[in-house]
């Protein structure tokens, strides 16, 4: 009776650390991604095409999530710790690289580099860190626990966007944008050191050791299971609709509609008010109905944020932009833990980290390809004057509309085949 009160209390620490875990590494990716990366290759001279396609390069990082699946141990603490550690350095570079004596192409490539790389460890090591971290949470409880695990990053991320932001506009207008980057870069290490700390104080329950072999072996018996292929599926979709769109939103954000970060960051203030609020609600509703149920109100609720977009222009950019992050605060306020708990839901245990990694992988790189292919999409509007066959349109209202037709077809999927076919 004592050792098992002692390891309940274990796993109680541990979904706790959990918690700030996920806090703390969202609130480092808020200073790598979005306005603040168009904001970090603005200085580097570097396009708006460009731009989007590095946005991307989280989707095409998750294709090396494949590697991590010739990666056996009944114990991936240690590995995962310290490739979290160099992954947040990486990203600490990306504001030193601006700041360095070499030339404009060499700072691009550097760039370009370090972010690819940084992404690449990421991704080595978040399966396994999934499959560790959930491990500590019972079954019955997924959906409400990763819907508090949200709100506590939301409400730390809404206060320090909206901080970092104002800071990042006071010195940028005063013309130090040096100091600027020189503090976030500092900002990132500390947030480094607490991450790990949370890390070090959480407990790993042991995994079954399993036999090493080759990497396409691995994968052939992970999608053999129908129903990983058949979740894959709903990755592909979603990833497909948001690789050619949202890479480019910070971009048009900052440029065509000319809004300020601290503006930006107000409306990201916006969306996580909105996810607070309804977290608890998509939780509870998917551990009473099911993830995938609780799947198909998000996407219909994305494809109209994504839909406010197709009419945003300048002359109403701030409203069409309020409604789109309402709308994607409600999305996302579900989105994110029903695609992790669909493998949960549906696959057995053994099987979690390598299918969670082959469904991020094949979803990555489509949604890479599809930001690729968008992004020379963007770049022939943008040459033409902002001119579709003689129509005025921004091309992140045409891409938009893009998204808006993959999502509708995911939710097609989702009520015919995953709700209908996928077995428990």
């Amino acid at each position: 009776m004592k050792r098992e009160r002692e390891k309940a209390d274990v796993c109680e620490q541990g979904r706790r650390m959990y918690i700030w875990e996920a806090a703390l590494e969202y609130l480092i990716s808020i200073l790598v991604a979005g306005s603040y990366l168009a904001t970090l290759t603005r200085e580097l001279g570097i396009s708006d095409s460009l731009t989007g396609i590095l946005s991307s390069v989280i989707s095409l990082g998750c294709l090396f999530q494949l590697l991590s699946i010739t990666y056996r141990r009944k114990q991936v603490k240690s590995m995962v710790i310290a490739a979290s550690v160099v992954n947040q350095l990486l990203f600490m570079l990306l504001y030193v690289i601006p700041l360095s004596n070499a030339g404009k192409q060499m700072k691009i490539v550097l760039f370009v580099i370090t972010i690819f790389l940084a992404y690449l460890i990421y991704n080595f090591a978040h399966p396994k860190k999934i499959n560790w971290l959930m491990s500590l949470v019972e079954d019955g409880h997924r959906g409400s626990f990763t819907a508090s695990k949200e709100m506590v990053s939301l409400v730390v991320g809404m206060i320090f966007s909206f901080v970092m932001g104002t800071v990042i506009d006071h010195f940028s207008e005063r013309g130090e944008v040096r100091t600027a980057f020189i503090l976030t870069a500092v900002v990132i290490f500390i947030l480094m050191l607490l991450h790990t700390l949370t890390m070090v104080l959480t407990a790993e329950k042991p995994m079954p050791e399993e036999q090493e072999k080759k990497l396409l072996k691995n994968i052939a018996e992970v999608i053999r299971n129908k129903n990983v292929l058949r979740v894959t599926v709903i990755f592909i979709l979603y990833h497909i609709a948001i690789g050619a769109s949202h890479p480019f939103y910070g971009t048009y954000q900052i440029g065509e509609l000319g809004f300020g970060l601290q503006f930006v960051s107000l409306l990201s203030i916006i969306s996580s008010i909105v996810r607070i609020i309804v977290s608890k609600f998509w939780g509870y509703y998917a551990d009473k109905k099911s993830f995938a149920a609780m799947m198909e109100k998000c996407f219909a609720v994305l494809a109209l944020s994504m839909l406010s977009v197709v009419f945003a222009v300048p002359a109403n950019g701030n409203v069409m932009f309020v409604l789109y992050y309402i709308f994607n605060g409600i999305a996302l306020g579900g989105i994110n833990s029903a695609l992790t708990n669909l493998i949960f839901d549906y696959v057995q245990p053994q099987q979690r980290a390598d299918s969670l990694a082959i469904c991020q992988a094949f979803s990555g790189l489509a949604g890479f390809l599809t930001t690729l292919a968008v992004s020379a999409l963007v770049s022939r509007i943008q040459g033409n004057g902002n001119y579709v066959l003689g129509i005025p349109i921004y091309a992140q209202q045409l891409i938009s509309l893009i998204g808006v037709g993959c999502i509708v077809i995911a939710l097609i999927y989702i009520r015919l085949v995953i709700m209908r076919k996928c077995e428990d």
